[in-house]
């Protein structure tokens, strides 16, 4: 495996069965973590067309994680609608991206690590609007795609170094 791309589904604190289809992993409001319905190994090649489809354009060789929140959310001015992304959810993604980096031997880089928001900007691929993540509910001040994959890959590091 590539990469990393970290998401939200949009949707309530819990994941769905559609959530599971979509990503390899979904982290629930509460920090549960729950395996989607295709394995991460799957989209080492996406030919059959069995694989987690998570990032437009960008799943062969990217493994996909998303936190199940943010249902109703609007990017400006801003609102993190009815089910806010949870710091519990966010430490256990850093936790989870920092195992998945490490057992795959994945480099941290804002190129391998990266949010839906900055695949198109880092990688090149063209998206459809996705900002997930320019914000971040429960830290207001840090805003933006590259605001926010920094503060991302910058915990990410740290976990990797305790």
């Amino acid at each position: 495996m590539k990469r990393i791309i970290c998401h939200w589904t949009a949707g309530t604190h819990k994941a769905s069965s559609e959530d599971l289809k979509h990503y390899h992993i979904v982290i629930d409001g509460d920090g549960t973590i729950h395996k989607g319905l295709y394995k991460i190994e799957d989209n080492e090649s996406t030919a059959d067309g069995k694989y987690a489809a998570h990032t437009r354009g960008c799943n062969t060789g990217s493994i996909g994680v998303s936190l199940a929140c943010m249902a109703n959310a609007v990017e400006n001015p801003f609102s993190s609608g009815t089910y806010p992304m949870t710091k519990i959810q966010f430490d256990k993604l850093v936790e989870l991206v920092a195992e998945l980096s490490a057992t795959y031997r994945i480099p941290v880089t804002p190129k391998t690590v990266l949010t839906h928001a900055e695949v198109e900007k880092n990688l090149g691929i063209k998206q459809k609007g996705k900002w997930d993540y320019t914000r971040l509910s429960f830290a207001p001040d840090i805003k933006g795609a590259d605001a926010c994959g920094n503060y991302l890959r910058n915990r990410v590091k740290e976990k990797l170094n305790d």
